[in-house]
């Protein structure tokens, strides 16, 4: 038996119905999504993320929809922000952050949620560079007798790019902390998501720490993103593991393409 881990940029569902089939499909053990809208008892579909003349459609139901094409999972929910979405010009209140799903039968026995960057902004979705938060799990596998723990992150979002800054490295350091609530050393590790880091970021150094190694880019993957990004800069999303992670198959995921990220699909023996 495998363990199937996906892990993505959910686009807060803008590619929604071939991001919905491609989940049923796939079917995951547990999936990490990022970037997750959620607006409590919203009875409309979609809604619209505007900041000056910028504007993204966003699915209110994303949390919801998603449960519902995996009946056999478990949700967690850790948002990040509360902010404001638009219905024409009525403001509707918006949950966005982490969602991660675990199938039924692999039980929770440990878990950690934070912030690694910033706190949760009491007004609106807060400034540049925004809060961002990780979520772990410690999961036991009936199938191996074993533990394994998973975290997921999305990394701040600098708009003067990509690169190593203070706040990166504080938060990789976050990161590190929240990892070490709940993993125990010497037990499988996987940590994955949209980090927002160039491959030669010293995010990756201070990881290394923990023995975690980038699986995108030591296996000469060079694109996680797909044509609906545009923009130079490919990398955006890692997933990496300590060396008693048996990894039967990774794949950065080129089709279908359902955000503008593309999925990352791990296989654990």
């Amino acid at each position: 038996m495998t363990l199937k881990l996906i892990s993505l940029n959910a686009w807060g569902g803008r590619v929604h119905a071939p991001l919905m089939q491609y989940l049923k499909d796939a079917d995951p053990d547990v999936l990490c999504l990022q970037e997750v809208t959620h607006v409590a008892g919203y009875d409309g579909g979609w809604l619209t993320f505007r900041e000056g003349d910028f504007e993204l459609p966003q699915r209110a139901s994303l949390l919801e929809d998603v449960t519902e094409v995996l009946p056999g999972h478990q949700v967690f929910f850790a948002p990040a922000a509360c902010g404001p979405l638009y219905d024409g010009d009525r403001q509707v209140m918006s949950e966005w952050g982490l969602a991660t799903f675990v199938r039924q039968g692999l039980p929770v026995i440990g878990q950690a949620q934070g912030f690694i960057h910033g706190d949760f902004p009491l007004s609106g979705f807060g400034e540049h560079p925004r809060p961002r938060n990780a979520h772990g799990i410690r999961i036991f596998r009936h199938d191996t007798g074993s533990l394994v723990t998973i975290v997921q992150m999305h990394g701040l979002r600098d708009l003067a790019g990509k690169g190593d800054t203070p706040a990166r490295l504080a938060q990789a350091n976050a990161l590190v902390g929240l990892i070490e609530k709940v993993w125990r050393p010497g037990e499988p590790l996987v940590v994955c998501g949209d980090l927002n880091l160039l491959p030669d970021s010293e995010t990756f150094t201070i990881l290394d720490r923990l023995g975690l190694t980038d699986l995108v880019t030591t296996r000469g993957f060079t694109d996680t993103r797909t044509s609906w990004y545009p923009k130079d800069g490919r990398y955006a999303d890692y997933l990496l593991v300590t060396p008693n992670v048996k990894v039967e198959n990774f794949a950065v995921v080129a089709e279908p393409e359902v955000s503008d990220h593309r999925a990352l699909l791990l296989e654990i023996a």
